[in-house]
């Protein structure tokens, strides 16, 4: 059986397990200490310790992109990707915007509200700077949507499991789609799906005891990693002072060095 290093806030996990679950690819999941550095396996399955990372038999695979698309070579039926060649630049567009951008302002978000990196006006400032950007990537995905029921077309596939985690996210955070969008109508058939539904009631199973979380980013004993683009949204947005805080306190991390 399949093994997935994971965390069920993730959105880049979440994209994983639509796939598999829409598969119907029978798996088994394991959430690593990565603060403590993960256990060997899982360290040997992704170097730079972080999350999804697969293990199927002899194979290990990181980045959630190119486990989707070890999963799609594998197991290729129902396909995730559309048809024409076209089409599927046109997902996997839309997936590096999701990604890289979207992540990083619900992300961000996160920061704020539930780690409390930013309080009083420079909080109001960065979740005003947030709604802004997300009702600003909300309108380019309606776009891309335009009149199909999916991204993918007419079926789900890889463009909404790439949108889903980062759409639902914003909702959850108080940003959801404009009132009768296109985009809000797709939210909703994909919420009620069943790969989405286990995947919603593990995150919210998750979030269990996150009220100790700002306490343990004060003392250090909690850290988070600052990737690119997360560093960029906040140096861009007006939070430089919490990345210059985050390391004076050594209660934030950049990616793992290689040896």
């Amino acid at each position: 059986m399949l093994k997935l290093f994971e965390h069920p806030l993730s959105p880049y996990v979440q994209k994983v397990k639509l796939a598999l679950l829409e598969k119907g690819i029978p798996f088994e999941t394991e959430i690593p200490d990565i603060l403590a550095g993960g256990s060997a396996e899982f360290a040997a399955t992704n170097p730079r310790l972080e999350i999804p990372a697969l293990i199927d038999g002899d194979v290990k695979v990181f980045d959630s992109t190119i486990i989707l698309e070890y999963l799609e070579d594998k197991w290729p039926t129902p396909a995730m990707l559309p048809s024409s060649p076209a089409e599927r630049a046109c997902v996997r567009m839309i997936e590096e915007l999701c990604d890289t951008y979207y992540e990083a302002v619900n992300w961000a978000m996160y920061e704020i509200r539930v780690f409390k990196r930013a309080t009083g006006d420079l909080a109001e400032m960065l979740l005003a700077r947030a709604g802004e950007q997300i009702a600003g990537i909300n309108t380019r995905l309606e776009r891309e949507l335009a009149a199909r029921q999916y991204f993918n077309g007419t079926a789900f596939g890889w463009g909404d499991l790439s949108v889903f985690p980062a759409v639902n996210a914003a909702a959850f955070n108080g940003f959801p789609p404009a009132a009768g969008s296109a985009l809000e109508g797709w939210l909703e058939r994909v919420r009620v799906r069943p790969s989405a539904q286990k995947v919603l009631a593990s995150a919210a199973e998750s979030m269990t005891g996150f009220d100790m979380l700002p306490q343990l980013i004060a003392s250090g004993h909690f850290v988070r990693e600052y990737r690119d683009h997360r560093l960029e949204w906040m140096m861009r947005s007006g939070g430089a002072q919490i990345v210059l805080d985050g390391m004076a306190k050594q209660n934030i991390r950049f990616s793992v060095e290689l040896s």
